[in-house]
């Protein structure tokens, strides 16, 4: 089975640790089992991940030069994805040492120019912060912020993917048998200039519907999104909470999750489910071979006898 995983940029690096260089590789060190676990158990797999903390780290350390020597977030994003990438496949590499060659591709994904998430953005970049420290740094730095859970993080324009056009570089390596790491923290958002041209934006694709693209433009067979929560959750953060365990993307469609976070990891897992009657699943990033199989997570189907499953999952076997 050929299966696009997607790290959670939250799950690389948790929320309240450092983000020091070795905090990093140890969470990357953890998530190099997990995959290599789907590899032993004989599936083929594209690896992309978050890189929300980074990117914003980034641009923090950016936002103290002056304005014309800050480096846009399109190179901010091309920077992450380097660093990020070169742990994964250094620890995948450990973890798999007899295994399948491991490459990291730098990977640009076009979005539209007038998309109008330029106008509203949504996707929280870098740290966490108490809501007086945030709105100093907004009037500051002329920044959006937003709350994330309980904090407030800087937001930036996420529009929607359009197309990979590195897809063909990314089959090429598929063909010969090579584990890639591509298309990170939703790739490095490029738009189409008249003459066919391309040049970066100042924007943060969101890595899930840019996994779920990649995993179209390449004919996987599911798409596992993992992160730092153990599945789906309806009515989150209120005493009603309850897990969805397996559902159809009609039925998933008509509940809120919020913006910026697990809206677009459900909307990109039904659209693949819907597209390609793949599996689609959400959850833990330890547990990608039960969710694959349906004992833990979230599944994501076209189509399912019965109806829509709340609750625990039962352990895996």
């Amino acid at each position: 089975m050929l299966i696009v995983v997607a790290l959670g940029g939250n799950a690389l690096l948790r929320r309240g640790e450092s983000i020091s260089a070795e905090t990093q590789r140890s969470n990357v060190r953890r998530a190099a089992a997990s995959l290599a676990g789907l590899v032993g158990a004989g599936h083929r797999i594209v690896v992309t991940h978050g890189n929300g903390p980074q990117v914003g780290l980034l641009a923090l350390q950016a936002a103290a030069q002056s304005p014309d020597e800050a480096y846009p977030l399109d190179i901010l994003g091309a920077e992450t994805e380097g660093m990020i990438g070169y742990l994964i496949e250094q620890e995948l590499e450990n973890a798999l040492p007899n295994g399948p060659k491991v490459a990291t591709l730098l990977t640009q994904v076009e979005v539209d120019a007038n998309d109008p998430a330029f106008r509203n953005p949504t996707k929280p970049v870098g740290p966490v912060y108490e809501q007086d420290e945030a709105q100093r740094l907004a009037a500051a730095r002329g920044w959006i912020v937003a709350l994330d859970g309980d904090k407030y993080r800087r937001v930036v324009p996420s529009p929607p993917p359009l197309r990979i056009p590195d897809v063909d570089v990314i089959q090429l390596l598929l063909d010969s048998n090579v584990i890639v790491i591509c298309a990170g923290g939703g790739g490095i958002p490029v738009v189409r200039r008249g003459d066919g041209s391309l040049v970066g934006v100042q924007a943060v694709i969101d890595k899930d519907r840019t996994a779920g693209v990649l995993a179209l433009e390449i004919g996987a067979d599911a798409l596992l999104l993992l992160t730092d929560v153990d599945a789906v959750y309806s009515d989150w953060g209120t005493p009603h909470q309850e897990a969805i365990r397996r559902t159809t993307p009609e039925s998933i469609r008509k509940k809120e999750f919020a913006a910026g976070s697990m809206a677009p990891k459900v909307e990109a897992a039904s659209t693949f489910a819907e597209l390609t009657g793949g599996i689609a699943g959400i959850g833990r990033l330890d547990q990608s071979l039960a969710i694959l199989d349906g004992s833990a997570g979230t599944q994501i189907v076209r189509a399912m006898g019965g109806s829509q499953q709340y609750g625990t999952a039962p352990p895996p076997s």
